[in-house]
């Protein structure tokens, strides 16, 4: 199965970007026992609109054009659900047990996203009700897909 993280904004060099590329390539070592693909991580440029429902709605075409088709599609959304590690691990099970032949992590810029990209997904995540810079929350996923990827392998790296 194919996992793609489609994010608005670009890490730049430096200790954010060297993370998110430390757990893209763990997850990739520690999936590939399970059938999944190496993590494709495909950067959306920020729209310049100055007017933020344009923005939203022009970053959420541009994240639309990266979500493969019949993928399961899951936005990071502050207001979505707070799961465990375990859970989206079994989440990711089941979607490939399903034969879904892809999932989508979509993360949308400092102004969020349009309801018609969030109204389509299958998930709505959250990672507890603080706000995090965009940049933070690929990290946090990456490494739980990291994380997930040891889950379903029965590797260690997981404690509860």
């Amino acid at each position: 199965m194919r996992i793609v993280v489609a994010a608005v904004g670009r890490l730049k060099q430096g200790p954010e970007r060297e993370l998110a590329e430390h757990y893209t390539k763990r997850a990739a070592d520690a999936g590939r026992a399970l059938g999944l693909h190496p993590i494709d991580v495909i950067e959306i440029k920020e729209s310049r609109n100055r007017e933020a429902g344009r923005r939203m709605v022009e970053e959420s075409i541009a994240l639309t054009e990266s979500i493969p088709d019949a993928a399961a599609l899951t936005v990071l959304d502050g207001r979505g659900e707070n799961l465990s590690s375990d859970a989206l691990a079994t989440r990711l099970r089941r979607w490939q047990e399903d034969g879904k032949p892809a999932v989508a992590f979509v993360i949308g810029g400092p102004d969020g996203l349009a309801d018609s990209l969030r109204d389509r997904a299958q998930l709505r995540l959250a990672f507890g009700t603080a706000t995090w810079p965009h940049q933070v929350v690929r990290i946090m996923l990456l490494e739980q897909l990291y994380r997930a990827t040891t889950i379903l392998s029965g590797h260690p790296y997981h404690r509860q």
